[in-house]
């Protein structure tokens, strides 16, 4: 299955892309949690443990996993001449900007990390001034810096693999991402989608050095023609624009209408996933929370641009209208506001659907799994207890490669 395949958020999985959360979790301190877009210091141990056990119930359900880390290794592999390049780029990304830096730090990963595999691992897990044994008699910087600094930051949100790039249809959008600390992980999709030979001819919708912020997790492909986008804290109107001029002008692109969804701008409700997945032919769960100030615009191709017509129907009928089809919103939290907050909080809206009406849910949330369960959706419950510190659920922690047409 060279290529991807994704124009449905229900259809059998076939293939995804992970990451098994690594070592950057143990360079998180609570010095540095606002700043990597923590609210708490996952235990590393039980981390891996519930993403196995994800991983698992994957291919239990005949799912084939990859890992981000895996097809990293493999490029460079494969084309062994890419392995400088890359190292000075992760450098120059990390904000290494004094000539003596970047020397220290390319000597230091060069020649200790000469396995690709090891050496992905370490640009994700950071790296420590410690470990440079630089001679702090030749900078003012080493002499007063403390031990425990962190010379290149860690990439501790790689586990959420939603976000970085994003499969649609046939193609690819490799993101800008909102915050400094989540840009530098879309490296990797850069590298993999130009050198890995399953991927290196996947069309790009959208490039991560383009000027406007967009994430996956406000991505969802409704249908082969229908693609939804969330204008939220991490996804700019500018940059759904440009994603639809790309996507239109694209001859091989069946997508022909888009719909953007303008949701509320916080923590909470960051991406469109986490407020609202498909999980049936003819169901979707909801945070109830966006009911009231949600407001859909449709955008179509015209001409060489665009057209914009903002929608004044419920959101039931326009999804009805685009899916064919009557919908059932199913509320996080089954109505009830306290539970709902409580488990949007642990991405109870944030679901990840194997095949229609079979999804992958966080066990932490009981009252919106039981309600599920009574709406006849099966369930597939993944352990969550440290996997959902990181503020995402199943869906934000996986990307779709391949689904079944």
């Amino acid at each position: 299955m060279a290529g991807v395949n994704v124009k449905s958020e229900i259809k059998p999985l076939k293939r995804v892309l992970l990451h098994r959360p690594g070592n950057e979790l143990l360079n998180l301190t609570p010095n540095t949690l606002e700043e990597l877009l923590f609210d708490d210091i996952p235990f590393l141990k039980v981390a891996q443990e519930e993403h196995d056990a994800f991983a698992q119930a994957l291919r239990d359900n005949g799912v084939e996993v990859v890992y981000l880390e895996d097809l990293m290794t493999e490029v460079l592999d494969q084309n062994p001449e890419v392995r400088e390049p890359f190292l000075k780029q992760f450098i120059e990304e990390a904000g290494i900007r004094t000539d003596r830096y970047q020397k220290i730090i390319f000597d230091y990963l060069n020649d200790n990390y000469p396995n690709n595999k090891d050496l992905v691992l370490k640009t994700m897990e950071g790296i420590n001034l410690t470990e440079l044994h630089t001679d702090k008699s030749n900078s003012l910087v080493d002499l007063v810096s403390e031990a425990s600094k962190m010379v290149v930051a860690p990439m501790p949100n790689l586990y959420f693999t939603r976000d970085n790039f994003a499969m649609i249809g046939n193609g690819v959008s490799i993101n800008r991402m909102y915050s400094v600390t989540r840009n530098r992980e879309t490296i990797y999709g850069e590298y993999i989608f130009k050198y890995h030979p399953n991927f290196k001819d996947v069309p790009q919708y959208y490039s991560r050095y383009n000027t406007f912020h967009i994430e996956g997790g406000d991505i969802l492909n409704l249908n082969e023609h229908v693609l939804a986008v969330g204008i939220s804290q991490r996804t700019e109107p500018d940059a759904i624009d440009a994603l639809a001029h790309n996507i239109f002008n694209d001859e091989t692109s069946p997508i022909d209408t888009i719909l953007a969804f303008y949701i509320p701008n916080n923590r909470a409700m960051m991406h469109l996933d986490t407020v609202f997945t498909q999980i049936d032919v003819d169901k979707f769960t909801i945070h109830p929370g966006i009911m009231g100030p949600l407001t859909v615009f449709e955008i179509t191709p015209e001409g060489e641009g665009i057209k914009v017509k903002e929608m004044t129907e419920p959101l039931e009928k326009i999804l009805e209208k685009y899916l064919g089809l009557p919908v059932e919103l199913i509320p996080c939290g089954g109505g009830d506001r306290i539970a709902a907050e409580r488990e949007q909080w642990n991405d109870g809206s944030n679901t990840l659907c194997i095949a229609p009406g079979l999804v992958a849910v966080y066990e932490r949330n009981d009252v919106t799994n039981k309600v599920l369960e009574e709406k006849g959706i099966k369930l597939v419950v993944i352990p969550s207890a440290e996997l959902s510190r990181g503020r995402g659920g199943p869906r934000c922690m996986s990307m779709p490669i391949w689904r079944e047409d």
